[in-house]
């Protein structure tokens, strides 16, 4: 797939959000060549990301307890080439609120010998993933190699958000890394000792060591 195809994969909101360079001191990352005054998603020309009511009748399933629906959701997107989950709409808000004051991350990817490092965005409702190597090979002009969008039409009536998976490189990510990479990047937003971490990488770069994420995750360093 040419990278053209997988940037119009990306949600056309991500172009329109306030623009805000990546944390400064990434030196010991190699990314002073690609660090640019722009957000990550600014070099993509995605199209709209789809509607709630595009991918499911909403009308057959609002009566639907919060355990059914979000069972109703996941056994859809089951073998569709796409990934589905939710969580509650508290923990949504969490992650929304430290996302806009921490919205990049490195997470490692363990692909059976060693790892590879993942290079993540969060601005919600979106996450991105590309490859830490291919960002900074290409900066903001990186295909992602997936992108989770998250539903908040039922947080208010079930306490319930739903998120979407599309994963753009199979060839670089099976749905299977891909969810646990969603799972993963969740948990260092949600639990309040992993997101120490995110703080220190968004704000005191030079601090961050990357080797602190390994042991979290029970990761072997290499």
């Amino acid at each position: 797939m040419k990278n053209c195809c997988a940037c119009s994969l990306l949600p056309v909101d991500l172009q329109n959000v306030r623009k805000r360079g990546i944390p400064g001191d990434f030196v010991k990352w190699g990314l002073a060549g690609s660090c640019r005054n722009s957000s990550f998603a600014t070099g993509f020309t995605p199209l709209k990301a789809k509607s709630l009511g595009s991918i499911i009748d909403i009308g057959r399933v609002e009566h639907q307890s919060p355990e059914d629906l979000a069972d109703i959701w996941d056994d859809y997107h089951l073998g569709r080439g796409h990934i589905g989950a939710s969580m509650k709409a508290s923990l949504y808000h969490l992650l929304e609120q430290r996302a806009a004051d921490c919205r990049y991350f490195v997470m490692p990817l363990w692909k059976g010998s060693g790892y590879t490092t993942m290079f993540a965005q969060v601005q919600m409702p979106y996450m991105i993933f590309t490859g830490l190597e291919d960002y900074k090979a290409r900066g903001t002009q990186a295909a992602p190699y997936f992108t989770a969008s998250y539903y908040t039409e039922f947080a208010a009536t079930k306490d319930l958000v739903l998120i979407r998976g599309d994963v753009v490189f199979a060839s670089k990510l099976t749905d299977t890394e891909a969810k646990w990479l969603l799972e993963t990047t969740q948990s260092f937003y949600l639990n309040d000792k992993r997101y120490k971490l995110i703080e220190r990488f968004n704000k005191e770069t030079r601090e961050f060591e990357f080797k602190e994420v390994l042991q979290a995750l029970d990761i072997p360093s290499i």
